[in-house]
């Protein structure tokens, strides 16, 4: 078998990962004069690498963040410094996603609610688990329009089941009068089963009012609360600060 068939029997056996090196691992082993076993074990580690990040990418991308760039390594910790870092990096090490726990990241808007949420949604798919964010109003327009469409069933299977839901913005937009309802059977199905990040501009004594009834509201945050981390954000808004900065120049 010559490079070229070798590469073609690579590609029909789906080792993409070592069709990208086979080359440069050949010109190695006869440069270093590597034996066979070597060879083989520098391809399959190669490959396996290559599988990792493909799985990586594919969470990143199935996640379906609003802001891909917003990660830990470029959050302004020195605007609000109050802000709790020690459990901003302990939930980004994603140990309470494997406890099942949930957390809730509350403060004015443009505090850093919605970067922080999503740079800790990217580092727990690091971390091996896969992610799903949703705005809140466009999770439950997806809900509506999955039970207009004959396929709720599914769609609350895949609320329930992914081991971190962020629910970013609960608060910014007026919600249907269903959103309560709609909300408690989520974190219903998915306490103590998966992990629940919700990210709101509103103080949780205002849930009731936000979403138009109490007791689902009650509900709902005695499960969130049980097991749950809060990060309190701001006082500041990064927003206004650099809105008033751009009015000056």
């Amino acid at each position: 078998m010559n490079l070229i068939e070798l590469n073609r029997a690579l590609h029909q056996l789906r080792l993409g990962g070592m069709v990208a090196v086979l080359e440069t691992r050949l010109q190695q082993a006869q440069t270093d004069n590597m034996a066979p076993i070597d060879l083989i074990s520098t391809l399959v580690s190669d490959e396996l690498a290559c599988r990792g990040k493909r799985l990586l990418d594919r969470r990143h991308k199935q996640a379906q963040f609003r802001d891909n760039d917003k990660r830990l390594d470029n959050f302004d910790f020195q605007f609000n410094p109050k802000m709790n870092r020690a459990l901003i990096f302990d939930l980004a090490a994603a140990a309470w996603v494997g406890k099942r726990e949930d957390a809730l990241f509350l403060g004015p808007p443009g505090s850093g609610k919605s970067h922080i949420a999503q740079a800790i949604g990217h580092a727990v798919i690091q971390q091996g688990y896969r992610v799903l964010y949703r705005e809140a109003h466009v999770l439950l327009e997806e809900l509506a329009d999955a039970t207009l469409d004959g396929k709720r069933k599914e769609h609350v299977e895949l609320l329930s089941t992914v081991p971190l839901l962020v629910i970013d913005d609960l608060g910014m937009r007026k919600l249907p009068v269903t959103a309560a309802e709609e909300l408690l059977e989520i974190i219903m199905r998915r306490y103590e089963r998966a992990s629940t990040l919700i990210t709101s501009n509103r103080p949780v004594d205002d849930w009731g009012k936000l979403l138009g009834d109490s007791a689902a509201v009650t509900a709902m945050l005695d499960r969130l609360l049980h097991h749950g981390h809060v990060l309190k954000c701001g006082p500041r808004s990064w927003r206004t600060k650099t809105g008033a900065a751009g009015g000056t120049q």
